[in-house]
């Protein structure tokens, strides 16, 4: 079993990410409450996927995020660095195009996707700054960035309950439904570790994206972040 540290060696973060695909979405759904699935609509109506359009799904996993942009009649490319993930992911959905990659050294040309999409994968990246870029780069001008993160609850009594619930409770159940818990110790961690709202927006401009804004889900447990690249 491997549990990776908040300093995000690449080589063990996706060694963590094997360990767990086989019941990754349904640890997630239970992890969640069941609202991980709520999030990923509003995910696909940020994206506002449209046939013919290329998407890049990044940190796709088993590419239960991409369904809804294949649904639209998109082109999805799954992309992650867990093989264990693609492999699984590969297994349900053999049609799907899904590409082995590292976010902050994308296998893409510039300007080729009509939106690039990371859900719930952004903070497990080692260097987040480089892996905006590198979105920016692969998109088309004219094109759109949407991240899925977890974020800052913005009601500070609310914000106190979330953080015992991710230290203490969140280990437990995992206990009982993943395959390796302790990488939910370090999702835990994660969470807490990556910075709030305006911080990222204002991390989105740096790499160059125009426009950036961003909308808080479930009292800001999760905040969707959405930018351009100026045509």
């Amino acid at each position: 079993m491997t549990r990776a540290s908040l300093n995000k060696q690449p080589h063990e973060v996706a060694s963590m990410f094997d360990d767990v695909a086989e019941r990754y979405d349904l640890t997630n759904d239970v992890l969640s409450l069941g609202q991980d699935r709520q999030w990923r609509k509003e995910v696909a109506k940020a994206v506002d996927a449209r046939p013919a359009q290329k998407i890049l799904d990044l940190a796709a996993g088993t590419g239960t995020s991409s369904q809804p942009f294949v649904r639209a009649g998109a082109y999805v490319v799954p992309c992650d660095f867990s093989l264990g993930m693609l492999q699984v992911g590969k297994r349900r959905n053999a049609w799907m195009p899904f590409t082995a990659g590292d976010a902050t050294r994308l296998p893409f040309g510039d300007d080729t996707f009509d939106a690039v999409t990371i859900s719930f994968g952004l903070r497990n990246v080692q260097d987040t700054d480089a892996a905006l870029r590198e979105m920016y780069r692969v998109t088309r001008p004219g094109g759109r960035v949407v991240i899925c993160e977890f974020s800052h609850p913005t009601w500070a009594p609310f914000r106190t309950v979330y953080t015992e619930y991710l230290m203490r409770a969140l280990p437990p159940v995992a206990r009982a439904v993943s395959s390796n818990p302790d990488a939910y110790v370090y999702l835990a961690e994660s969470i807490r570790a990556w910075p709030d709202q305006p911080a990222l927006a204002g991390r989105l401009r740096e790499a160059g994206w125009s426009k950036v804004a961003w909308r808080n889900l479930t009292g800001g447990i999760v905040a969707l972040h959405r930018g351009f690249k100026e045509a």
